[in-house]
């Protein structure tokens, strides 16, 4: 660049390319393989679900419980 170039004009070349421009479109494939993946993971961890809520409650009443127990005291 030159001293007196600022660099805030717009590009104004064309970028050279083989293959041919595309226009915008929908990706109905990725889609479909989008909510596959979904459908897959929902098969997998709906019958989990109740595992992790029974984890996640004893692991709040052990802390509830750890709270209340004296600290310290003989």
């Amino acid at each position: 660049m030159s001293q007196g170039d600022s660099g805030d004009h717009p590009v104004t070349k064309v970028l050279r390319t083989v293959t041919p421009p595309s226009r915008a479109h929908s990706d109905s494939e990725m889609n479909t393989i989008g909510v596959a993946v979904f459908l897959g993971l929902l098969v997998l961890l709906v019958p989990l679900l109740p595992f992790l809520i029974i984890a996640w409650v004893i692991s709040k009443l052990t802390d509830e419980l750890a709270g209340r127990a004296p600290i310290g005291e003989e």
